[in-house]
């Protein structure tokens, strides 16, 4: 890979290298040496960047929408021209291999084009009046404010893409706070974006200890959105503050995907597509797959075929062999994590770990692809969100059945199902509470289609016209005859 960017905030059209509060070491999750380090934004840096914010709002705001269309679709080509070098940071950050990062990236660009476009296309609407003393009434879309975005580590580039492409299309100015796992990622993503034409103050991004960083931007009188993607723990958290304050709160939060497999289904184009989905990403995937539940009739099958695709899935590091399937976890937290969810299946009544079950030695974060089989329903794996690795895989004897597993747990961010019937596709569709449903694939994002979830899962959307839409006020104005 080429040298790792000194990593940077921007405040006011500045790029700052030195964190008023000091700099955290960023790390290769797969080496686990120091890449560099990331600047922690001091509170008065902090203040800096609201302000910048403030102004350049008053500027971007009052830009025609085909303006703002412009300078957005020459920030996402540049994206897309710099994929190869962007992707090889990604990888460094945080371990996806560069068959996954690569298109990242390029989706990225792909979304930030579509949400540029809504900015020439929503218009408002015209609503006829009931009185003939009324000349028009018409109903429009405004930029809600200041808008800060808090991204995390798993999609560094397209998550922040989602929500600067909706904010700065609907005209709001914004204070980006990636994570500090992948700062130079966003970094890229912002340079790409400033060097399209934003004017000073449109795009800040800052870094810091994500909880006090959060708060403080959070209570600002200036802060007058916020789009949140992380858990659910620390999203409901975020959403009591923003309400504090009435401002507008998009959070998409923590998921516990189910994939129903019907007896009907193409079984080893289903096999591969469940084995390829669940560790993407090492599974470190916010719909990512991983409550499998699976017609009684074809489950030892299932779980056999599955185990042993999944024992053939490469891990490595992805920097060094670009043909690693799966790279290692983010952090050493997240091993700690796995072993959490992997013990407390001895204190159900089963679980069998059919193949993986463990970290793997040597330098770097990495662990087994798991599959569990018949794990209880009051595990940590069937109830609590993994967010890595590890499969459960339980079998069900009618349709109603799986649905009902499906949606024993508040979460609702994805679920998918594989079936061979056309009656039962609509079934699932309908019955399976989720904010994305997919049959027989497991593609529920694109930047023409809504992004998020229900319950626990959060609410609002981002990507497709919602996403647009989620950085907008709705104004009514009507206008009557001045004289009779």
């Amino acid at each position: 890979m080429t040298a790792y960017p000194t990593v940077k905030m921007l405040i006011g059209g500045e790029w700052i290298a030195d964190g008023g509060a000091g700099a955290m070491p960023v790390i290769n999750p797969a080496t686990e040496e120091i890449l560099g380090q990331c600047p922690k934004a001091s509170t008065e840096q902090l203040d800096a960047a609201l302000a910048a914010a403030d102004e350049g709002f008053a500027v971007w705001s009052n830009m025609t929408g085909i303006e703002r269309y412009n300078i957005l679709r020459r920030g996402a080509q540049i994206l897309r021209e710099r994929a190869p070098e962007i992707a090889r940071v990604i990888t460094a950050e945080m371990g996806k291999p560069n068959a996954q990062a690569q298109p990242e990236v390029v989706v990225s660009g792909d979304v930030i084009d579509f949400l540029a476009e809504e900015a020439k296309r929503q218009g408002g609407r015209l609503v006829p009046p009931r009185s003939a003393n009324l000349l028009s009434q018409m109903v429009t879309h405004e930029p809600v404010g200041p808008s800060v975005l808090l991204t995390p580590w798993n999609f560094p580039v397209n998550l922040a893409a989602r929500k600067l492409g909706g904010a700065l299309a609907a005209g709001c100015s914004v204070i980006l706070k990636p994570a500090e796992d992948t700062p130079a990622s966003a970094q890229l993503l912002v340079e790409c974006l400033v060097e399209g034409g934003l004017p000073d103050g449109v795009i800040n991004c800052v870094y810091g200890d994500p909880g006090p960083v959060s708060e403080y931007l959070i209570a600002s009188p200036i802060t007058r959105k916020i789009s949140f993607t992380g858990s659910t723990a620390v999203g409901k958290h975020l959403g009591a503050l923003a309400a504090q304050g009435m401002k507008r709160f998009t959070p998409e939060l923590g998921g516990h995907a189910p994939v129903i497999v019907g007896e009907s289904a193409d079984f080893d184009r289903t096999v591969a597509a469940c084995v390829a989905g669940k560790f993407r990403n090492a599974g470190q995937v916010c719909v990512s797959p991983t409550r499998f539940v699976v017609a009684r009739g074809i489950f030892d099958k299932f779980v056999a075929e599955f185990a042993n695709l999944s024992a053939k899935v490469s891990v490595g590091d992805a920097g060094v062999d670009p043909s690693v399937g799966m790279g290692p976890l983010a952090h050493d937290r997240r091993i700690t994590a796995m072993q959490a969810v992997l013990d407390d299946l001895d204190g159900g009544p089963n679980g069998e770990i059919v193949t993986g079950g463990s970290a793997i030695e040597g330098s770097g974060y990495f662990f087994q692809p798991t599959v569990v089989a018949n794990p209880s329903p009051t595990s940590r794996l069937m109830t609590q969100e993994p967010f890595g690795p590890i499969a459960g895989i339980v079998p069900y004897d009618t349709v109603e059945d799986a649905v009902q597993i499906a949606n024993s747990l508040r979460y609702g961010l994805a679920a998918y199902a594989f079936t061979g019937s056309l009656d039962e596709s609509h079934y699932l569709g309908r019955k399976l509470r989720a904010g994305m449903v997919a049959i027989n694939h497991f593609a529920v994002s694109s930047p023409e289609t809504p992004f998020g979830g229900v319950g626990d899962s959060g609410f609002g959307s981002e990507s497709g016209v919602e996403g647009y839409l989620g950085y907008t006020e709705t104004k009514l104005i009507t206008v009557a005859k001045s004289a009779p």
